[in-house]
């Protein structure tokens, strides 16, 4: 088989859909899947020409529709080599790009049919369309799917999704909705690399750290989606209500920091005498450096307000660590199947109900977490069970389109 995969963008610091496609791509190939990507990228792009497998950069696209003019043609003249399609992510060309070139290419009586699939990866979660902070967004999306994407979803073979709760949350935001399948693959992550102290040393010098000091880790974009500003400030809190008991350190990592937000977000931690010393912005992290911050930590914390699957948490179950979580981050109900940590709201005070209740633990409790979110990260999130569904599913389609 023989997938071609189609996304906006491959660079790291646009979020988990191209980490996703680097974990599945690799996996994939194990089972004897081809995969090739084709992105609108700048071909010299610095995070290109790494990857074991073919990357087409045909941009750059420098603009909010991510439209490249020679990612129509490309599609065109190669579809054909491809036993499917799956198109990473929604609201951009790309999508529209791949909807197009099928309904071209169906009218050549030679062409064979491939079926090709839409991966939204939360994209179609209703947080977007109704967190305040996002309406005039919101307005447009409300118009381009009436426009643009509904036929989109319409046209393609069927939506891929990460979970059950991905699958149920799509239905709400938008009218009409109507795939012709809805498909939950589920997802899941490659083993981390073995642990080596050359891991915790590139952490400890990037972040500027003593190796005795512990530490709860926060690792995805510095973004408001996800919590941030509840998560300082319930540390804050934790600090001033638990007096003279030690407190763990808190180490927010990610992309991000040159923003506005990132700057108000750094001038909050600096706000309170007791903490601004206790919080470290190590930026975002990466090879060793960012798995020696999660092998090292004593939980993972990520309080989003959304997240459709959360690679980070997967990854730090599988280090065996305890997720500390929001129940908007979807895989919050196999976190608690699992007993891999702990769930509570995406408010300030759910966050410090997690810390205070974490700090709080016994260590033997803290220890039966932790050899719960490893079982948690093979039962539910390791990859080779996932891909055999995604593979199961895709190989189902391709055997109905060459028979139709």
């Amino acid at each position: 088989m023989k997938i071609l995969r189609v996304i906006a963008s491959m660079d790291p610091k646009s979020g988990g859909p191209c980490q996703g496609i680097r974990n599945t791509t690799e996996a994939l190939s194990l089972l004897g899947v081809q995969n090739e990507v084709v992105c609108v990228d700048a071909p010299d792009s610095p995070y290109l020409g790494n990857d074991s497998f073919p990357i087409h950069a045909l941009g750059p696209a420098n603009n909010f529709w991510a439209y490249s003019a020679k990612l129509f043609p490309w599609l065109i003249n190669n579809i054909g080599r491809f036993d499917s399609v799956i198109v990473h992510g929604l609201w951009l060309y790309p999508s529209h790009a791949v909807k197009n070139a099928m309904k071209e290419l169906s009218k050549s009586p030679t062409a064979k049919s491939i079926p090709w699939f839409i991966m939204p990866h939360g994209m179609l979660d209703p947080y977007f369309q109704n967190t305040p902070d996002r309406k005039i967004k919101a307005i447009r999306n409300k118009y381009y799917w009436k426009i643009i994407e509904n036929k989109v979803v319409e046209s393609a073979t069927g939506l891929l999704f990460t979970c059950e709760e991905e699958l149920l949350l799509a239905k709400k935001p938008f009218e009409p909705y109507k795939p012709k399948a809805e498909l939950n693959v589920g997802y899941g992550i490659q083993s981390p690399p073995d642990y080596s102290p050359e891991m915790s040393t590139a952490f400890y010098e990037q972040c500027e750290l003593n190796s005795d000091e512990k530490y709860l880790l926060f690792l995805s974009r510095i973004h408001p989606k996800k919590g941030i500003d509840n998560l300082i400030r319930a540390y804050q809190k934790l600090i001033e209500s638990e007096g003279n008991q030690p407190i763990p350190l808190l180490v927010i990592a990610g992309p991000g920091l040159e923003t506005s937000f990132g700057e108000e977000m750094r001038a909050l931690s600096e706000s309170d005498e007791m903490s601004k010393n206790r919080i470290s912005f190590p930026g975002m992290l990466h090879g060793k450096a960012k798995w020696g911050a999660f092998y090292g930590c004593e939980a993972f914390v990520l309080p989003s307000h959304q997240e459709n699957f959360g690679i980070a948490v997967a990854e730090a179950l599988a280090c065996a660590k305890p997720v500390l979580i929001s129940d908007k981050i979807n895989i919050w109900r196999e976190i608690t199947e699992g007993k891999g940590g702990l769930v509570e709201s995406d408010t300030e005070s759910g966050t410090f109900a997690l810390l205070k209740n974490w700090v709080n633990l016994s260590l033997t409790d803290k220890s039966a977490l932790s050899t719960n979110a490893f079982s948690t990260y093979h039962r539910f999130f390791k990859i080779n069970n996932n891909i055999q569904t995604l593979v199961k599913t895709l190989e189902e389609y391709i055997s109905v389109e060459k028979q139709s």
